[in-house]
Parts: structure tokens; C-alpha cells; sequence
């Protein structure tokens, strides 16, 4: 019960940071409140929501030692699933040459420095509550708390961003959030034995 409490104590903070630093910076898009109605800002929001949802919760079982990771790991799955579903409606509602114009968006490298920006703060509130577990192999559970927490931003920084097309989430978010799996994993080896 104590790491259960713990961790849920640790994420809120992670993510209330994550979002306070939106918020305070450049803040949500000006017209969220009518862009929120389209398909693809519903599925963007969807689909990183259901990102940080099932990494988070693989996050928390990989920090019980002894516990099989494979319900959550395959949970997994279904943001995978959503993704590419939306790829291929884009795919099949777009003509061909609007393909490369939507994959590469407006802000592609704002993105990817500032999602893993938001990042720091659940990173670390997720190694923190990860380490107060007993995970059994150090490197995977620093990066699924890095996939976690790369999640949590992407949901976060969903908010502000103005790229709506599936090609451009499936691109710059994925690269966003394997690179904060990857430091993740970096700190995991270290933090985590």
C-alpha cells in the first residue's frame, strides 16, 4: 500500500509541475476551445492520454518486484493501435502531396525540445517513486518511466500545440518521447540498482 500511495504521490506532483511549466510559458492554444471539437485534436488528445495512461500504469507494476509485467505491457498496444489507425485515415483522407507538408508541421523542433522540457519535472517524480520499489531490472524500468513520463508530456504539451496532423504526432511526438525513454533508461541504470 505504502508504494502504491507513494508513487500516485510522486506522479501527481510530476505531472502538476509538467503542466504548471505549460501553463506559465506559452500556455494553451488560443483556439482550444473550438479546435478541441475536430477529429484530430480529439485524437491527439486521445492518443497521448492513452500513451501516458498505460505507460504510466506499466511504471508502476514494473516497481513490484515479482509481479508479471505482461497485462500492462501488452496494454501497450492500444495507443500503438490508435496511432496507426489515425495514420491511415490521414493517409486515405489527404491527397499525396499534402502527405509531407502535414508530417512536418509548423513547430516540429519546438516540439521536440519542449516536450522533453516538460518531461523533467514527472521524470523525476517517476525514477523517485520507481526507486522506492524494488524494480528487479534497473535499465528497462528507468526507461519505461522515461516512456512514462515522455506520455505525460506529449499529453501535456497536446494542449499547446498547434500541429494536429496524425503524420506529424506519429513523427516528432515519437521521437520526442524516445528520447526521454532514453535518458529514462540512462538514469535507470544509475538511480535505480
Amino acid at each position: 500500500v505504502r508504494f502504491g500511495h507513494m508513487f500516485l504521490v510522486a506522479l501527481a506532483i510530476g505531472m502538476a509541475a509538467g503542466a504548471g511549466l505549460l501553463l506559465s510559458t506559452y500556455g494553451i492554444r488560443e483556439d482550444m476551445a473550438g479546435a478541441i471539437e475536430t477529429p484530430r485534436v480529439l485524437f491527439k488528445l486521445g492518443l497521448t492520454l492513452l500513451l501516458a495512461f498505460a505507460s504510466t500504469r506499466l511504471a508502476f507494476v514494473i516497481g513490484k518486484p515479482g509481479v508479471s509485467l505482461r497485462s500492462a505491457a501488452l496494454a501497450l498496444l492500444a495507443p500503438l493501435l490508435v496511432l496507426l489507425a489515425g495514420i491511415a485515415t490521414e493517409l486515405i483522407v489527404l491527397p499525396q502531396n499534402a502527405w509531407g507538408t502535414s508530417l512536418k508541421g509548423q513547430h516540429w523542433s519546438f516540439c521536440l525540445v519542449f516536450v522533453p522540457t516538460l518531461s523533467i519535472a514527472p521524470l523525476a517524480a517517476l525514477l523517485y517513486a520507481v526507486r522506492q520499489g524494488a524494480p528487479e531490472k534497473p535499465g528497462l524500468a528507468g526507461a519505461v518511466a522515461g516512456l512514462a513520463a515522455g506520455g505525460i508530456a506529449a499529453a501535456i504539451y497536446a494542449w499547446h500545440c498547434p500541429d494536429d496532423s496524425p503524420l506529424f504526432v506519429a513523427t516528432w511526438y515519437t521521437i520526442a518521447i524516445s528520447m526521454v525513454t532514453a535518458v529514462g533508461f540512462l538514469l535507470g541504470r544509475r538511480l535505480l540498482r
